[in-house]
């Protein structure tokens, strides 16, 4: 098995390469890489405070050059707050537009959460800024960075964007993906800590954007914005296909292409929650334990080979689903429901989009946000895509709702930007 995922990595490796769309990795560049994404023995531990930024280059940038076209990146490190308020390390990137704002007031900024990349730190984002794609041979691994049109479409239009890599990716520790508080503080401070590498106002127009893991962080943005970063002019959000419920996530996720992002929310949990190891040691086998290891270091394009299409019962020692599983343990549900999103008022107008069909966001659960929200007041739209059933599990019908509600939800956020 081992051996075969290997040739198929390796064949992917250079078909890309080949293509000249990667920058493949040597000892040399991921240890420098290390340096900046290490933290410092001490630093401000405020939230939104810039502990060290460096210059990156974008893919439609002439490399080493600075000013170019659509905007000059910096690759920033910044204090968040973990789930227990304890200070921690985030990266991203800062890109100050080429173009200028034509629209009402000071310079707006939009802070992008990327979509489902991995849970090793060769995935982070801003490790991919000037190739959208990444060759770590040592493993082999394949990073993916897909934020490029969402960037390019606010740069365009003279918007500053910031883009985190959430806490972990890139950065010691593992990447608890789709922990609610983190996913939301870590977008929250990447706007404080934007706005303070521009020099602009900290009462700056921000707005908040994402999809599917991206859409989680931005819909966590808005609804902690109130209580956790009142400092911040939040004007507007848009979350795509956002994970709100993950009972219901984990579902529709088991027995996908990207079965394995399952795991990446599990490794995520077992880091903030200490009874959660010896659950896992009890009720996985060998499979499941092997899953669980791998894709902790693993990119989305490395999980695909890992676990494609397996079912989460191939995972335990009962033959259950991790779903079932859950069900039978309290502490287990408390963490699932800890996650959930739709519980606090939203301090600005948002968008969300579903499609109906969608084969790894179930769109229930982001209607149900949709009417938490509603009840509680809070001026939220909801917009679907009818895309038909297209190769149900492969992923096809959550990908194409990202293309098609792009130009829309762009068009959203300038808008309210411009009130």
């Amino acid at each position: 098995m081992k051996a075969s995922r290997r040739v198929v990595t390796a064949s992917l490796v250079a078909v890309v390469a080949a293509a000249g769309l990667v920058s493949v990795g040597s000892a040399g560049t991921a240890g420098a890489a290390r340096n900046f994404y290490t933290p410092p023995s001490t630093y401000d531990t405020t939230p939104g405070s810039v502990i060290r930024t460096e210059h990156s280059d974008l893919l439609l940038q002439i490399p080493g050059v600075k000013g170019q076209w659509p905007g000059t990146a910096t690759r920033l490190m910044y204090t968040s707050t973990l789930q227990n308020g304890k200070p921690t390390a985030v990266t991203g990137t800062v890109v100050e537009p080429t173009a200028k704002w034509t629209g009402k007031g000071e310079r707006p900024t939009v802070v992008i959460g990327p979509g489902t990349v991995g849970q090793g730190d060769q995935c982070a984002g801003s490790k991919m800024m000037s190739f959208p794609m990444t060759i770590d041979l040592a493993k082999p691994s394949i990073g993916v960075n897909y934020t490029a049109l969402d960037m390019y479409l606010m740069l365009l239009n003279g918007v500053r964007v910031v883009i985190t890599d959430y806490v972990g990716l890139g950065t010691p520790g593992i990447h608890t993906y789709v922990n609610r508080l983190e996913s939301g503080r870590a977008m929250l401070d990447a706007a404080r800590a934007g706005l303070a590498v521009a020099k602009a106002s900290p009462d700056a127009p921000v707005a908040f954007s994402g999809y599917s893991q991206g859409g989680g962080a931005a819909a966590s943005a808005a609804e902690l914005a109130q209580t956790y970063s009142p400092d911040l002019n939040v004007k507007a959000t848009y979350a795509g296909a956002p994970p709100a419920d993950l009972s219901k996530v984990i579902s529709k996720i088991d027995g996908t292409l990207i079965a394995g992002a399952i795991g990446f929310a599990i490794n995520g949990l077992d880091a903030r929650y200490p009874e959660l190891g010896p659950i896992l040691q009890k009720e996985t086998n060998a499979a499941g334990k092997r899953v669980l290891k791998n894709v902790a270091t693993e990119c989305i394009g490395d999980i695909i080979l890992e676990a494609g299409m397996q079912r989460t019962n191939q995972w335990t020692r009962t033959g259950e689903s991790l779903g079932s599983v859950v069900k039978r343990y309290p502490q287990l549900q408390k963490m699932i429901d800890d996650q959930r999103i739709g519980t606090l008022k939203p301090n600005a107008p948002v968008l969300i989009s579903t499609g109906i069909n969608d084969d790894v966001i179930p769109t229930g659960q982001v209607v149900t946000l949709y009417n938490d929200w509603r009840k509680q007041g809070a001026d939220v739209k909801l917009t679907r895509d009818y895309t038909p059933p297209i190769f149900p599990g492969l992923v096809v019908n959550h990908a194409v709702p990202m293309l098609f509600k792009l130009l829309p939800a762009t068009n959203f956020i300038l808008t309210e930007l411009n009130r």
